[in-house]
C-alpha cells in the first residue's frame, strides 16, 4: 500500500508547476484562509503574521485570512483589516516576506454582515445584514464567543458604499504587495447572505429573484477586475454549507450555477467552492453536483473542504479539480506541500490555540528534520 501511494504521488502533478492567471505557481496546492485573530486591535497585521505566512510560503498559492474591509466588516476580534494605511503597510511586510520565499500571495477579502457583534462594531452598532433576521452563530469577541444579535437591514444607498470599499480594498491589496484577491462570497457571511433566499427577504434590486439576489456579489467582482484585472481575482463558495446560522437556499443548484455563469464575463482566475459543510461532512445534500460549477466556470476550479493526501491525489487523477487548498492541515504543518510531497507525518493542530494568543500554536509548529524527510 505505501509502495503504491509513494508511486501515485510521484506521477501526480499535484506538486508540478501550473499556470494561475498571469502567474506561475510553484504547485496546485493552496493554502486556504485561516481566520487566527493574530493581528493587532487596530487590525494592523503584526511581526509573528509575518513569520507565520513566510513559514508557509511553499504553498503554490497563500489566500490569506479573511480581511475586513471596513470597520463595519468585522465579526471575529484580533482580525486584520486591509481599509487604512498601518494596515496596508502591515500587510506590506507579510507580502514581501512571502515573496521573498518564492511565495504567492492573495487577500481574501471579507465583509461579515450579520456575524457579528455590537461590541466589536463602530459605536457599538448592531452589525448590518440584507435582511433583519438573527443568525444562530456566534462572534468571537474580545471576551471570548458571544452569541450573534438580530443585525439591521442594509438601505438600498448603502450597498453602493460596501462595493466601493470592495474596490478601495483592492487597491490597497495591492498597494501593500498582494498577487491578486479572493471575494469571500461563502460561509453564511455578508455576500451569501444577499445570495440565499433563506436570509435575504428583501423586496428592492438586491431581494426576490436570484438575478437580484446575486447583484451584490456580481457588482462586487466587476469593481474589483476592473481595479486588477479578472485573471488576479477568485471567488470563493460555499453552495451547501449550513455554517453561521445560513440556512440553505431552496434551490442551491440553480442559484450557484447562476452565480458563476454570471461571473464568466469578468473573466476571473478561479472559484474556490467548499464541498459540503464548512469544516464538516463532504456530502452534497439533494443530488446537487457540485462538478456542474467547474464545467460552467471558464476559470481554474479550486476544491476545499477536508481534503488529506489521498483525496487530492484522487481530484488531480480524475480531474476532478485544477487547485486543492488546505486549511486545518496548515495550522499544524507550515512545511505542508513537503511532507504530503513525500508522504510524511503531519503534526496535529492544537485546537485550543486556534483563535488569538501568541506564538503557541501558531508559529512554533515544526518543519520537518532532515533525518525526519529522510525516513519518510
Amino acid at each position: 500500500m505505501a509502495d503504491s501511494m509513494a508511486k501515485a504521488q510521484a506521477r501526480s502533478d499535484l506538486f508540478q508547476p501550473t499556470r494561475l492567471g498571469p502567474y506561475q505557481l510553484a504547485n496546485r496546492i493552496a493554502m486556504a484562509p485561516l481566520t487566527r485573530s493574530r493581528a493587532g486591535q487596530d487590525g494592523v497585521p503584526t511581526s509573528l503574521m509575518v513569520e507565520y505566512y513566510a513559514q508557509r510560503a511553499s504553498a503554490g498559492l497563500i489566500i490569506a485570512e479573511g480581511t475586513n474591509i471596513s470597520p463595519q466588516g468585522r465579526g471575529y476580534a484580533f482580525t486584520p483589516g486591509i481599509y487604512d494605511d498601518a494596515q496596508v503597510a502591515g500587510w506590506r511586510q507579510v507580502t514581501e516576506a512571502v515573496h521573498a520565499r518564492g511565495g504567492r500571495i492573495f487577500p481574501q477579502l471579507w465583509h461579515v454582515g450579520r456575524v457579528s457583534h455590537p461590541s466589536l462594531q463602530p459605536g457599538g452598532a448592531v452589525p448590518v445584514a440584507p435582511s433583519a433576521i438573527r443568525p444562530e452563530a456566534t462572534s468571537y469577541t474580545e471576551a471570548g464567543f458571544q452569541p450573534c444579535v438580530t443585525p439591521r437591514a442594509l438601505a438600498t444607498a448603502e450597498i453602493a458604499e460596501i462595493v466601493d470599499q470592495y474596490r478601495q480594498a483592492t487597491r490597497n491589496a495591492l498597494a501593500a504587495g498582494f498577487d491578486g484577491i479572493e471575494i469571500h462570497a461563502a460561509n453564511g457571511y455578508l455576500i451569501e447572505q444577499f445570495l440565499r433566499d433563506s436570509t435575504n427577504k428583501r423586496t428592492d434590486a438586491y431581494g426576490g429573484p436570484r438575478e437580484n439576489r446575486a447583484r451584490l456579489l456580481l457588482e462586487v467582482a466587476e469593481a474589483v477586475a476592473a481595479v486588477c484585472g479578472g485573471e488576479r481575482v477568485g471567488v470563493r463558495l460555499s453552495p451547501v454549507s449550513p455554517v453561521n446560522g445560513a440556512g440553505l437556499d431552496s434551490d442551491s443548484a440553480a442559484t450557484y450555477a447562476f452565480v458563476v455563469e454570471r461571473l464568466n464575463p469578468f473573466g476571473l482566475a478561479y472559484i474556490h467552492v467548499i464541498e459540503g459543510a464548512t469544516q464538516g461532512p463532504r456530502e452534497v445534500p439533494g443530488g446537487f453536483d457540485l462538478q456542474i460549477l467547474r464545467r460552467l466556470f471558464k476559470g481554474l476550479y479550486m476544491a476545499n473542504n477536508g481534503y488529506d493526501l489521498t483525496l487530492a491525489l484522487g481530484a488531480r487523477r480524475r480531474n476532478l479539480a485544477d487547485l486543492v487548498s488546505f486549511g486545518r492541515l496548515y495550522i499544524a504543518n507550515p512545511d505542508l506541500v513537503e511532507r504530503l510531497r513525500i508522504g510524511a507525518r503531519l503534526n496535529v493542530p492544537d485546537r485550543a490555540t486556534f483563535f488569538g494568543g501568541g506564538a503557541a500554536g501558531y508559529t512554533d509548529y515544526p518543519a520537518l528534520t532532515p533525518a525526519e524527510r529522510d525516513a519518510a
